[in-house]
Parts: C-alpha cells; structure tokens; sequence
C-alpha cells in the first residue's frame, strides 16, 4: 500500500466489462512525510468515497484488480481506504 492525495478526477465515456458505476480519481503518491513521490497516476476508486483533497492509501497491480467489486479488471492502480491521520515513529 502506498500514501497518496487525490487531486483530480478522470471522466470516462467508455469503460472495459466490469468497471462500469467505477469512478476514476487522479492521485499523488506521496511519502512519509506527505510530500509528492512521483508522478500522478490514475486509481480506481474501490472505496467509492474518495474525493478531491483526501489523504488516501492504494494498492497497485493484481491487487488493485481485485480490489473492485468485479475482480480482475483492468486497472493499474485502486484506492483502497481513506486516511483518518499519519502518526510518524520516532526512530
């Protein structure tokens, strides 16, 4: 699982058998500290409650695709819970 931020949406007119009613979100991956890690990417939203703004956790691969309700579609990415807070260890 990784930390990211939603920062937009993806509208699409046409969508792959199973993935139908599925919203497409535009996420930052971030790091520990919530800072951007690497390009946005485009998850599915498996919890069909993330929105613009929300500190989210995905899954990437053969998880994201079983993270829907109809599993093993394709998709790359799925956000997979909503981030209440980050508590950082001391190390």
């Amino acid at each position: 699982m990784q930390l990211g931020r939603v920062v937009g949406t993806v509208v699409a007119t046409e969508k792959a058998a199973g993935l139908e009613g599925v919203r497409f979100l535009i996420v930052q991956p971030l790091d520990k500290h919530q800072h951007p890690s690497g390009r946005p990417l485009v998850a599915a939203d498996a919890v069909a409650m993330a929105g613009p703004g929300e500190l989210i956790y995905f899954v990437s691969s053969r998880e994201a695709a079983e993270a829907l309700p109809v599993r093993f579609v394709p998709v790359d990415h799925a956000i997979v819970g909503i981030v209440d807070d980050v508590h950082l260890g001391v190390t």
